[in-house]
């Protein structure tokens, strides 16, 4: 019987030579980018061990003073959210490609809507404090237009998921378009909208946290006033009391979404 040869392999199969040369132009743009953005190796141990002692060390007595601050920072998210949501519910009906047939109302309403979730948090908070000044109002503002964008994206896709049947059985019956939307739009989306909105509420509990950092109130604020007075005893623990607020509110948000599924 005649022995079947095994396939030779080219030099650059054989040596790996594509793979390396991504490792190595990969490498260089590493050096590259480091170069040009000036970035160095240089770390100060002693004033990093200097924190960590001083934030081994909590000021437990800090705790009372910073629960207001701390509710403030809630409300500022759940007020945020719901404005937002709210703002977002017509907003994915106009957008959405089953409901709205006229492609120029439909692209311009999803042009404003990329505009509004191409602006970051940080930059929107910025904003707002230059606008309304320091406080939870700025705080509320920029949740809401941020809560705006996202909610209205993930509502108007999941209404074009929506079954057609009950759309095209009102409409037989005679319906006009708010009857069709509240009466077989509404109910087969709302389980999904109660699952983004408690989403977007976790990620602006987390949010508010740094908005408050730039002046948008809450307890934000306290975390950058103990950092700039070196008080990294009390720093550890308005970091302490945030994790723990978001743990819970993950906590409670993930067990609604889950029987909401």
């Amino acid at each position: 019987m005649e022995m079947t040869s095994l396939p030779s392999r080219t030099f650059s199969a054989r040596w790996h030579v594509k793979p390396l040369l991504l490792v190595v132009l990969i490498v260089l743009i590493m050096i590259g980018s480091a170069v040009n953005t000036q970035v160095t190796a240089e770390f100060s141990w002693d004033q990093f061990i200097n924190i960590i002692q001083k934030m081994v060390r909590p000021d437990w007595s800090y705790i009372p003073t910073i629960i207001q601050p701390m509710l403030q920072t809630l409300q500022m998210a759940i007020v945020g959210t719901v404005v937002g949501a709210l703002l977002a519910l017509p907003f994915s009906v106009l957008a959405a490609r089953n409901l709205i047939k006229q492609r120029w109302v439909r692209g311009g309403i999803r042009f404003f809507l990329n505009l509004i979730r191409a602006l970051p948090d940080l930059l929107l908070g910025a904003l707002f404090v230059a606008v309304v000044g320091i406080g939870p109002m700025a705080g509320v503002g920029a949740l809401s237009v941020f809560s705006f964008g996202m909610v209205s994206k993930l509502f108007y896709e999941a209404i074009e998921t929506i079954d057609e049947g009950p759309l095209d059985a009102l409409k037989a019956a005679g319906a006009n378009g708010a009857q069709i939307i509240l009466f077989a739009v509404i109910p087969q989306v709302f389980n999904q909208f109660l699952s983004y909105f408690l989403y977007t509420l976790e990620i602006n509990v987390r949010a508010s946290t740094i908005l408050g950092y730039l002046g948008a109130g809450g307890v934000g604020l306290y975390l950058s006033q103990t950092m700039s007075m070196f008080r990294y005893d009390r720093t550890i623990i308005v970091i302490l009391m945030i994790l723990a607020v978001v743990i819970v509110v993950d906590g409670i948000s993930n067990r609604a979404r889950e029987a909401l599924a």
